[in-house]
Order: C-alpha cells, then structure tokens, then sequence
C-alpha cells in the first residue's frame, strides 16, 4: 500500500488534439509518469486525491472540441489529462475542510492520482452506506441533473405526461423514476431493445419506445401521448426535438439538459416546428447543473432515503482499468453502455 510521501507511478489518459466529428480512441492515450504522494510544498489548500471510479459524461465531447468562447467552456488542453467527475480517497491536504482519509467526488483528472488545487465542485462524501461509484452517478452530477432539471425546471404536477429521451442513460433513468414518483405517465425512447425492456421492467416507465425502429417520430410520439406531451426533458436535440414540439400540450414544458444527437455534428441539425412553441405557450428553458450544487443536501435528503428503501433503481455499466477509459468513453457516443458509465481505476 503507497504511503504518504512515497513517489509512485502515475497512469494518465492524455487527450492527443481537439476533434470534429465522432471522438476516437486515438483522439486519447496512455501514459505514466511519476508523482511524489503529498501535496507540494507551496501549495496552500491543495488535496491529493487516490481516483476510484470516473465518471463518463456526454459533455466531455464538448470539451474535446476547440472552445470559440471561453465564458462558456473551456477545451481540454492537448498533451494533458482528460477531466471529469470522480470519486477518490484523500491522501493528503492542506485544505482546512479535507483531511487524510476521506472519500470525495467532484472534478478529477482522468490518472490514477490526482492534485486538487480548484474546489468548483469538489464534496466530501458523507454517507458511505451505499456502494462509493453511486457519486459518479445516481449521488453525483448525473443525479443532481435528473433531480434539479425535473423537478425545478420542469415544475411538475400530479398526472402529467411526461416523455424522456435518452431514457435508459444516467439521467433519463432517474428523471422517469422521479416523474412515477410524482404520479406521472412516464414514456420513454432508447436505442435497443434491450434498453426499452430495462425501462418498463426495471425502471418502472408506463411505456418506452426503441426511436431506431421508429420511421416517423412524430406518430410515434402521438401513439403514446394521444393527448399531448405536458413535460418533456430533452437529451437528444435535432429530429427528436422537432418531433416533440407539435405534441406538446399547451403550456407545456421542456427542459433542456442535452442534445447528445448534436455533439457530433460539424454542423448541427435545424429545428422546424419552432412557431409551436409560439401557438401551445410552450416553455423551453435549458439548464446547468452547476446552478444547483449549494442545495446538494436538499437533493441528498430526497434521494438518499429512496436508495435506501428501494423506492429508486439505478443500473451502472462499468469498465475496469484507467487503460480502457478510451474505449468506455467513445462508446458513450455510440449508445453502447446501458445504464450509468464508468471507469474503475481502482477499488478501496
């Protein structure tokens, strides 16, 4: 077992140089350094962190591309390590709220050690009752996102009719769950067969729909909502999008979290049935769950007791080794995980 001070060596994946298009493995590659296991001298409030599980995200293909307005993102640096969420033991610190031992999640870099020096976001880990990978996921960003974006953005009520796209991925399984929760009628779509049974059988969704088999997404849609859509919570963009706004219902609701079906397009699709939202009064508002992380206790004393009693399922698909991280995060792109993706690095 390492020790504090010991130098050790240090797995990274290093992002290769900004991309277009879909990410590649190659656009990523492994190396090992070396890295003294202590906080440098001079570095006040800095944390040393031992990584455990990372998180993959859809949003970190955004960061893969060159920014052209650094106010609202900022790319990764070519020749560095990828950043993420994770979940990692402290090693050492000189950060008055941190201490030697605690487990925490918040952004890392993809290496197996990692030294925190920002702290937006960055939470101890309190309860450790439930397995430590939940913080990439169900106790973490993605679970925050499911919980803030429904129930604050979306404002639901008792009853309502309530589509999810990308239902089957880490937030849309959450979403629909609050949303049955809530008493709603829960549809949601997905890319397999596979997933559409895990989410009328697993997740509890009143009906789900494979959108790949669907050569008209707008009759499908009016198949499942013969009366409208009150609530929709946007992960794809593009064609889904413009099939779901003429069956929104009037004062309708969209909150959009993401458009995966954009992210790997030079150019991405238009949207044509806008003047809907003019006619329906319809709310589209988008959001980032960046916004919310002073209420996380809120969230924690929601979700936490619905983990514990089973009220909540959550599903992970889990790749072992910093060195298939590539892989794992591509084939987010490309609809393979099923479930809440991530990377262990190592297990405590």
């Amino acid at each position: 077992m390492a020790v504090s001070g010991e130098t050790v060596s240090n797995k990274h994946v290093l992002f290769k140089n900004y991309v277009s298009g879909f990410p590649k493995e190659s656009d990523m590659y492994v190396a090992t350094t070396t890295t003294e296991l202590k906080v440098p001298d001079g570095c006040n409030n800095g944390v040393l962190v031992k990584n455990l599980y990372l998180s993959c995200d859809p949003y970190m293909i955004v960061l893969m591309r060159k920014s052209i307005d650094p106010r609202t993102f900022t790319s990764y640096t070519p020749g560095s390590p990828l950043r993420g969420y994770g979940v990692g033991k402290v090693l050492d610190s000189r950060h008055p709220g941190f201490k030697e031992g605690d487990f925490v999640w918040g952004t890392v870099g993809w290496e197996e050690y990692s030294l925190i020096t920002s702290f937006q976001p960055f939470f101890k880990i309190q309860d450790t009752d439930v397995p430590l990978s939940y913080y990439t996921g169900i106790l973490g960003m993605p679970g925050m996102t499911a919980y803030f974006g429904f129930y604050q953005v979306c404002s639901p009520k008792k009853g309502e009719r309530v589509y999810i796209s990308a239902a089957s991925g880490a937030v849309g399984q959450l979403v629909g769950q609050f949303a049955k929760l809530m008493g709603c009628y829960v549809v949601g779509s997905a890319g397999s067969k596979e997933k559409v049974d895990l989410l009328k059988n697993k997740f509890g969704f009143d009906e789900a729909f494979n959108y790949k088999e669907e050569p008209d997404l707008n009759a499908a849609l009016g198949r499942y909502f013969p009366e409208g859509i009150d609530i929709y919570f946007e992960n794809v963009g593009g064609k889904m999008l413009d099939a779901v706004l003429p069956n929104m219902r009037s004062r309708g609701r969209i909150a959009v979290c993401g458009m995966i079906s954009q992210y790997n397009l030079d150019k991405p699709e238009g949207v044509f049935n806008l003047m809907t939202v003019v006619y329906k009064r319809v709310r589209i508002e988008g959001f980032v769950v960046t916004d919310y992380y002073d209420q996380y206790p809120k969230f924690l004393d929601f979700v936490l007791p619905c983990i514990r009693e089973g009220k909540i399922k959550y599903m992970e698909d889990v790749s072992e080794g910093l060195e298939n991280g590539p892989a794992a995060l591509v084939g987010l792109f490309s609809g393979q995980n099923v479930g809440k993706k991530l990377v262990v690095v190592a297990r405590e």
